[in-house]
């Protein structure tokens, strides 16, 4: 059922353009945006996810992966159908290529008030807009995430990053988090693989920084396409410069799939060199992910490197942190570990 989209303007001949994210597509009428899930009816703009969700889930926070958000705790996670990129890796493809085909948008019904009266319900602290590209279901996180703040639940975004400025400054006083995927340091890889562009994505990293939002950064290393080391060291070097040292940098081990059947996983010495990459740029939090290392997906205090949270898969023990404080050394444990009273 289409639904009123938002940020978008009129253009001339019943043209529209969609305002939402960096492809900033102009749609002439009953055609749709790269997205497929935005369409001009008659010069006016609709979304097709406003009422259908595609994926849900209760999950562990850390398996958006977010390590320093309110960590143990459960988020109430879902996503529609669409993306406004097309990669060849997706492990969601399912999902998010689907409307793309010219097929039907499907999903089950839902509201803002049932997914937050749900999220309640689950003893959640959170909601997450995930699995395929928030951007792209807008209005309907934009009026969750309304009402899970006027509930005390906080909101997480994970997103490709290639949001618009305007889309961003919508999201400002309703988003609490974010991880971001930093998908390689080389525009080409972004332009043939995943069917968009860099600089977008690092303007948009730069820009939640301003916002405030609480920020971790993903990078799905594929074995030949983007683990050149000279290009990991500068992603390091620009999470740690531009971003903060503080910002903790998901380092994932890929797995055939979706159009990239035929790769092998990513080797355990390319994972590992890209980890030293981003403690030698000084990044104090950087973690391995898709992979049965428990050391690599442990923090450790950036002062007197103790380890304060193990992790085992999605589980987590808070070994030496105490009210977001180091046990051991009293140092400030970056991230948000309590939600504080309103």
């Amino acid at each position: 059922m289409l639904h009123p989209a938002r940020l978008w303007k009129q253009l001339k001949n019943n043209k529209v353009q969609c305002r939402l994210c960096n492809h900033f597509c102009v749609i002439r009428p009953d055609d749709h945006g790269t997205c497929g899930v935005r369409q001009n009816v008659d010069g006016s703009l609709f979304t097709k996810t406003y009422d259908l969700v595609a994926a849900i889930n209760i999950d562990p926070v850390e398996k958006k992966p977010m390590y320093h958000f309110l960590p143990g705790s459960e988020t109430f996670s879902f996503g529609t159908q669409g993306c406004n990129f097309g990669c060849e890796f997706c492990q969601n493809a399912s999902l998010s290529q689907h409307p793309k085909s010219g097929r039907a948008v499907t999903g089950q019904k839902a509201t803002p008030e049932t997914l937050v009266e749900a999220a309640l319900a689950h003893n959640c602290r959170s909601i997450s807009y995930t699995y395929s590209e928030p951007t792209v279901f807008f209005e309907l996180m934009q009026d969750t995430a309304k009402l899970a703040h006027e509930r005390g639940l906080k909101n997480i975004i994970v997103s490709n990053g290639f949001q618009s400025p305007e889309c961003l400054e919508e999201l400002s006083p309703l988003i609490d988090a974010a991880n971001i995927d930093l998908k390689s340091f080389n525009n080409d890889f972004y332009k043939d693989i995943c069917k968009g562009s860099l600089n977008p994505v690092l303007e948009t990293l730069k820009h939640i920084k301003r916002l405030g939002w609480w920020l971790e950064v993903t990078t799905l290393l594929i074995p030949g396409k983007n683990d050149d080391i000279s290009e990991i060291k500068n992603m390091a070097k620009f999470i740690a410069d531009e971003l903060g040292e503080e910002v903790p940098w998901h380092i994932s081990r890929f797995h055939p799939d979706y159009m990239m059947q035929d790769l092998a996983v990513t080797p355990m010495k390319s994972l590992a060199l890209a980890r030293k990459a981003g403690t030698d740029a000084g990044l104090n939090y950087v973690y391995i992910g898709n992979v049965s290392d428990n050391e690599s997906s442990a923090t450790f205090c950036p002062t007197c490197k103790k380890e304060i949270i193990s992790r085992f898969g999605f589980s987590m023990e808070e070994k030496g942190v105490e009210n977001g404080m180091c046990k051991y050394c009293g140092t400030h444990a970056n991230g948000v570990f309590e939600i504080k009273p309103a």
